[in-house]
């Protein structure tokens, strides 16, 4: 057992180590060290004194000791990790530079970006501002319901956010899984003339864009985007050192040494090191066969084989760098992408951008020059006038005001504006000529300066030129220049600078730093009464930094340095201050994150004394190169490239599933380029590449990170087929530890497979990704195959599912079970343990139906998935059925509200092909079967006495007033009948009485609708209702289903006879007891008698009759043709009634009339009389309100005009008879004036009530019409007015 104290303890996860000599010294003298300590402790353990003080110090002494040895390891395992990474970039460098095996692919799949929790958050609040009708985006219904279902089942799905927050989700699958929901409900819309499922299918997926969207700048977004999918292209030479950079934890200056030292930039010394690392492979090569230290191998007989694959895989690498230009070596990447027109600051990816020009440099300066005084003015007299002229080089030239040689004294200040940073200003001193021939004044002495924008402020005295022979030896002016800083110049000064691209000579020079944009500086030099720079360098990818004094170079005391791939600038200055000011100005500019220490600060201790850990194992002092030389010297050939690879690959796939982009472990094509020439160049074999890749992909996987297992297959397929020695790269020798390798993590596939399988809801949440079930079940199977050509039994195969599943179900409905937060309670009350189960059983539902709808790709791989899948949901209803029984035993008796389970639960499974009548839907229907028989005897048996006891009291008034007291219905709720099933005392009307309820509780002034009585209505809706629960059940096994309908039917029919019967009895006792006088009117109840026998018509036809699907027997179709005569015969027994009480109304009238015929006895008294129409007055009068009572109140129209028609045909007929009777007998004027008034209104009345004219015209009427014409115009003759202007012409008359 290793002691922790040891060496070989590495204490935490660390890279494997690289078996190069010179690199294994250090952790060789570490352990020595340590050993020592260990050695020392042990000494100072023993001749320690006795005594608890002593022993309490030591050990504290002993603990930090400890403490402090641990620290140093620690600090000395992550130097020598940042070596062996420093050694790995150094090769990667070289593979960019210089690649001549592999390219960069084009034909790789483009990845999505990925969802993070803020974006789906924001998602999240996006759809349910749009449910909560807060955006602009106008949508129907059923769209409405549709995203409702989607951010109820999905957005807000825990799965969902596993799933993004293992990094594998996109904005393409969120719409991917919208899109196939919205599918199946398309589908299920009917059809609409003139609009297409696929034309509602894009308007849906466009406005799901919208709200994805939200309200963010589009613009920005698809920029946005673009910018973030470079990594996803081909990239070039500087991109790739970037990544690789970010991916080894390399910083920018370090990579520059290694550029500049590896000189990247020359083609001809790469190609030179790659023909000294292919002559070291051939040497190594060589020595191996000598010293026969060859690898073990599953098989001795590979060892020639082996020394065959390392000679040709040199000489194929020999033929490809032979197959390259000599002009122009390696590829040199020029795809470059086009111009994004959304941003022209995006550079084509190759440039090195924009290059400055001089002009591109502006500098703008402002001076002010202040004259003070002159001293030592001599050679002119005193009260003569001087003047002072100042002027800039190249700019106007301005003048002081006028003073007396004895006091010239000025404080004059000019204004002058330049571009040159070094500029010249010329002060000259004149005095007025006072010669009459004299043109100009005369100058009597001058300055030149050439000011900075560092020099003085204050004024000073500056010696002036003056001419030879002048007195004014020591003439003076006093004056001060002021250079001001424009904003866009940020440091400036005198520097000693050489550099390989630009000031190619060792001089001092006069810089400015110059900002051109926010993002672009350059470095300028200028000459004096310049304004363009005449050398500059623009720095962006420069690192600056502090570096020693370097041998040769005069002038200069403190230098510092620039450096880039392929250039390094040289700067000097002459003291300190000054160049902590222009690197920290340098440093700023360029942008680095490497932070220059000055000198004098780089030299520091902890607070313990130890050594503080370097920031690299590498300086950027050209001074200590010792570290850069030892990485690019390093011989490959004498490195483990296969652990180095390992690192590499470790770093890349860490840095991929890191990135932005969804990847599910598939590596970008710029990535896959390095490391496909890497293992090409460096020798890694093909196995242990895919065996590492296969060992990280699965580290990701079983850390809950979702990974394409179509990536798992090709590693996995080429790693067994090279281990079965099936040469996937040409590679025949296989090596004990590939093989050993292999089947750990062929074992380790296994059971990562089966984990996947049975936790498939969330290793594959909603079948994200895409086609990721049936890849796995496919690897499944191949991980099963013991060999590459014998293929798996498909029973064993199906067994393995098969136990996933089983598994699966039980961590399924634990899941559920959770989720929905229902903890078994056998005290629960009963009320809320079927609650539970209602809401559980709703849960199960949408896991079954998701399962069917994002999971069933399985089927494409095997035939037997679906079976396997039913049973899976078998086991998994096996489960919710232990709840759902327990929940249902403890239901009251001839309890009801379990139904709306049976229902729930029976409308999924009914629908379901394999899941009908199985296991679970049998066990359903054996529970509810008693339970709806029990149901319908006691509704059956309710309803006959509800009718005995409502015919008995019925009073017969119409369902118009009573519609809000209808008697009490113990019937159970069903969610999903069509009307409200009430077991409470409130109840809702039928959907057929909705007019009447419109009529009465909206107050919609519509026609007053009368039904029928308050028991007939009664028994139709609890019939109707009866029968729309059953139906609404609808009970999966037929014949059950078919009994329950026909007796249902036989019930209905058997209630609707004693309905009819019991009305029809009650119709003739009301009509025994009616009056025959014209005082009869037809009683309401016997209107609200004939609406209850249509009402019954009516319902019959639903009620009674079997669905036409079902065959029909003979004594059912005469049963029911009992029922049809039954009330076909008793209406026309209830209208022969009425209208013989009509006609007995009439005969009564006439029997009036007949006193009055001729030569009876009391004809001759009754002559002397004067009689009114009091008779036909009345009789009409009888007529109308009866008429307009079965009119108003008798709802069926047809068959109040058949009670009109048989009413006006009677009354003719019984006209006509009483005339006849009265042929050989003259009329009295009586009789004749009251039949013409009667006639003639019954006429017009029954026409007005549509009585049809073949009707109203008819023999008897004509035959009356004849009689009483005839008797009129003899009447006349004899009587000359005495009919009082009663006429049947006047009749015809007002007909037309």
């Amino acid at each position: 057992m290793l002691d922790p104290s040891s060496s070989e303890d590495t204490g935490g996860e660390s890279d494997p180590e690289v078996v190069e000599e010179a690199a294994r010294k250090p952790a060789s003298l570490s352990g020595k060290r340590a050993n020592s300590s260990r050695a020392g402790g042990q000494q100072r353990e023993s001749a320690a004194p006795g005594g608890a003080a002593a022993k309490g110090a030591r050990d504290g002494a002993d603990a930090g000791e400890d403490e402090e040895r641990k620290e140093r390891e620690r600090i000395q395992r992550e130097e020598e990790e940042r070596k062996t990474k420093l050694q790995i970039y150094v090769f990667v460098l070289r593979c960019i530079a210089y690649p001549f095996n592999a390219k960069q692919p084009t034909d790789m799949a483009r990845r999505q970006q990925k969802v993070n929790k803020q974006q789906l958050q924001a998602v999240k609040e996006r759809f349910l501002a749009f449910l909560n009708g807060e955006t602009q985006i106008v949508a129907d219904e059923a769209f409405c319901n549709a995203v409702r279902s989607y951010y109820e089942g999905f957005l807000k799905s825990e799965r969902v956010s596993r799933m993004v927050q293992s990094g594998g989700c996109s904005a393409n699958d969120f719409r991917e899984v919208f899109k196939k929901n919205i599918e199946r409900r398309i589908r299920s819309l009917p059809e609409i003339d003139g609009l297409s499922k696929e034309t509602v299918l894009s308007s849906w997926i466009a406005k799901y864009d919208a709200i994805y969207r939200g309200e963010e700048d589009m613009r920005r977004q698809t920029q946005r985007a673009h910018l973030s999918a470079v990594s996803e292209l081909i990239l070039s030479k500087e991109q790739l050192y970037e990544m690789f950079q970010q991916i080894l934890g390399i910083r920018k200056f370090e990579h520059q040494l290694l550029y500049n030292a590896c000189q990247l930039d020359n083609v001809d010394e790469q190609a030179a090191q790659i023909r000294r690392e292919l002559d070291g492979r051939l040497q190594l090569a060589e020595k191996i066969a000598r010293e026969k230290k060859y690898p073990k191998f599953i098989s001795a007989d590979m060892e020639a084989l082996y020394m065959e694959e390392l000679r040709s895989s040199v000489n194929l690498l020999m033929a490809n760098l032979e197959s390259l230009p000599v002009s122009k070596g390696g590829p040199d990447f020029k795809q470059k992408l086009k111009r994004s027109p959304l941003n022209n600051s995006f550079l084509d990816i190759g440039d090195e951008g924009d290059i400055l020009s001089k002009s591109d440099v502006v500098l703008s300066f402002t001076l002010e020059i202040v004259i003070v005084e002159v001293q030592g003015l001599k050679s002119v007299a005193p009260n003569r006038i001087v003047y002072c002229t100042m002027e800039v080089e190249g700019g106007e030239k301005l003048q002081t005001d006028q003073a007396e040689a004895a006091r010239p004294q000025w404080e004059t200040q000019g204004d002058f504006t330049t571009t040159h940073p070094l500029p010249s200003v010329k002060v000259k001193l004149f005095t007025e000529s006072t010669g009459v021939l004299a043109l100009d004044d005369k100058e009597l002495g001058r300055v030149v300066l050439n000011p900075t924008t560092n020099g003085p402020k204050q004024a000073e005295f500056h010696r002036m030129v003056v001419a030879k022979n002048s007195q004014d030896t020591e003439l003076k002016i006093k004056l001060a220049v002021r250079m001001d800083k424009p904003p866009n110049m940020k440091h400036s000064g005198y520097l000693y600078t050489l550099g390989q691209r630009v000031w190619k000579r060792w001089k001092k020079r006069y810089f400015v730093l110059v900002q051109v944009s926010q993002y672009t500086f350059a470095m300028c030099s200028y000459r004096e009464k310049k304004a363009e720079p005449q050398e500059l360098m623009q720095l962006e990818g420069y690192t600056v930094d502090y570096c020693d004094p370097q041998p040769g170079l005069q002038g200069g005391r403190v230098f510092f340095n620039a450096v880039k791939e392929g250039d390094l600038v040289m700067f000097a200055c002459d003291d300190e201050p000054d160049r902590v000011l222009w690197v920290q100005a340098m440093y700023r500019a360029t942008g680095q994150s490497y932070k220059p220490v000055p000198p004098l600060q780089n030299k520091t201790t902890n607070c313990r004394g130890g050594i503080q850990k370097p920031a690299s194992p590498i300086s950027l002092d050209p001074s200590q190169r010792q570290g850069v030389e030892e990485l690019i010297s390093a011989a490959p050939c004498r490195l483990d490239h296969a652990a180095l690879f390992s690192i590499l690959q470790k770093h890349t796939l860490q840095h991929r599933m890191n990135d932005s982009f969804s990847c599910l472990g598939w590596f970008s094509p710029g990535q896959v380029f390095v490391l496909d020439e890497y293992c090409a160049r460096y020798g890694v074999r093909g196995c242990h590449r895919h065996l590492s890749y296969l060992k990280g992909l699965m580290d990701y996987s079983e850390n809950n990170a979702l990974v394409d297992p179509t990536l798992l297959h090709y590693s996995y397929a080429f790693c067994v087929s090279h281990v079965h020695g099936n040469r996937p790269d040409g590679m025949g020798t296989v090596t004990a530890e590939e093989k050993e390798q292999f089947e750990a993590i062929r074992s380790r596939l296994m059971a990562l497979l089966d984990n996947q399988i049975t936790h498939f809801r969330y290793c594959f949440p909603f079948g994200r990704p895409d086609g990721a079930l049936k890849a796995t079940l496919s690897l499944q199977e191949r991980v099963l195959m013991k060999d590459i050509t014998t293929p798996v039994p498909p029973v064993d195969m199906k067994n393995l599912v098969q136990r996933c599943l089983e598994k699966a179900a039980r961590i399924n409905y634990s899941q559920l079970m959770e989720y929905a937060q229902i903890k078994e309670d056998s005290q629960a009350a009963p009320e809320k343990r079927l609650e539970d189960m209602m809401r559980l059983g709703e849960l199960c539902i949408d896991v079954l139906q998701q399962n069917d709808e994002h999971h069933s790709e399985g089927r494409e791989a095997f035939s037997w998935w679906p079976e396997l899948m039913a049973e899976h949901a078998e086991s998994f209803l096996s489960l919710y059925r232990a709840d759902m029984d327990g929940a249902l035993q403890v239901q009251p008796v001839d309890s009801w509200d379990s139904f709306p389970l049976f229902q729930l639960l029976n409308n999924f499974l009914r629908t379901d092909p394999h899941l009908c009548n199985g296991t679970f839907h049998k066990h359903l229907q054996d529970l509810f079967v008693p339970l709806v028989v029990r149901y319908i005897d006691l509704m059956e048996s309710s309803i006959a006495q509800s009718i005995h006891r409502g015919f008995e009291q019925e009073t017969w008034q119409s369902v118009k007033s009573l519609t809000n007291n209808l008697a009490n219905v113990p019937l159970p709720k069903v969610p999903s009948l069509p009307l409200t099933l009430p077991q409470m005392p409130s109840f809702s009307a039928p959907a057929w009485m909705g007019p009447l309820c419109e009529n009465t509780l909206q107050g919609i002034n519509l026609p007053d609708i009368f039904n029928g009585s308050a028991t007939s209505e009664d028994l139709f809706w609890k019939l109707d209702a009866l029968q729309m629960f059953v139906l609404d059940l609808h009970w999966p096994e037929p014949e059950f289903a078919k009994h329950l309908e026909q007796r249902l039917k036989l019930m209905a029919s058997d209630m609707m006879e004693a309905c009819v019967k019991r009305t029809k009895s009650a119709f003739d006792a009301k009509m025994q007891k009616a009056s025959k006088s014209t005082d009869f009117r037809v009683p309401l109840s016997v209107c609200t008698m004939f609406n209850v026998l249509m009402d019954a018509k009516k319902q019959c036809s639903k009620l009674c009759v079997l669905d036409t699907g079902q065959e029909i027997d003979k004594q059912w179709q005469q049963y029911h043709s009992k029922i049809d005569v039954l009330i076909d015969e008793s209406f026309k027994e209830m209208i022969s009634s009425l209208i013989s009480k009509f006609a007995g109304v009439l005969d009564g009238a006439l029997s009036k009339l007949s006193r009055y015929d001729e030569g009876t006895f009391f004809s001759s008294f009754l002559s002397f009389t004067k009689p009114g129409m009091d008779l036909a007055d009345t009789y009409i009068t009888f007529i109308r309100q009866n008429q307009d009572i079965l009119r108003d109140r008798v709802n069926d129209e047809v068959y109040v005009e058949d009670v009109f028609d048989q009413w006006y045909t009677g009354s003719m007929k019984a006209v006509c008879v009483w005339l006849t009777d009265r042929l050989d007998l003259q009329l009295h004027t009586y009789q004749l004036k009251t039949l013409i008034k009667i006639v003639k209104k019954t006429y017009r009345d029954f026409r007005l009530q549509g009585v049809l004219d073949g009707t109203l015209n008819n023999k008897s009427y004509e035959t009356v019409y004849n009689r009483l014409t005839v008797e009129e115009a003899t009447a006349a003759v004899k009587a000359g007015d005495g009919l009082q202007g009663i006429s049947m012409r006047d009749s015809d008359e007002e007909d037309d």
